[in-house]
């Protein structure tokens, strides 16, 4: 059985923001991007990525949605706060202005057992001021 591209990241790689929650690709907790997709890494066998680009929460360190999380209190415990983030990200970088109704289509994927959904959307929502 192959290993999945969660436990390379967080075991081989050190790459521990990675998070796994589920480990069967219904929470989005372990959401990293492959050529910029969001993409479940816990059910994403290692060996299907190819040379395909992956960004991680790491990778997103810079990014001005991680000040928009913590400006509007959109990480509560912070547990999916990773994977949401990498899930935002992909969006705004296709559409950096995103109507609520597509964020919440974007975000679908990813669950937040703290009930931070209105601060998450509104961390997209303000992410560039």
């Amino acid at each position: 059985m192959g290993r999945s591209l969660a436990q390379v990241l967080r075991d081989d790689l050190g790459f521990t923001g990675t998070k796994v929650a589920c480990g069967e690709g219904h929470c989005g907790a372990c959401t990293v991007q492959l050529d910029g997709v969001p993409t479940l890494s816990c059910i994403t066998l290692v060996h299907t990525v190819g040379d395909r680009e992956v960004t991680t929460i790491e990778g997103l360190r810079d990014h001005r949605l991680i000040h928009a999380f913590v400006r509007t209190d959109a990480v509560q415990c912070g547990f999916c706060t990773p994977g949401q983030v990498v899930s935002a990200a992909a969006l705004v970088a296709a559409n950096p202005s995103p109507s609520k109704d597509e964020i919440q289509h974007a975000m679908s994927g990813n669950l937040c057992r703290c009930g931070t959904y209105p601060k998450i959307e509104e961390a997209i929502r303000t992410w560039q001021d």
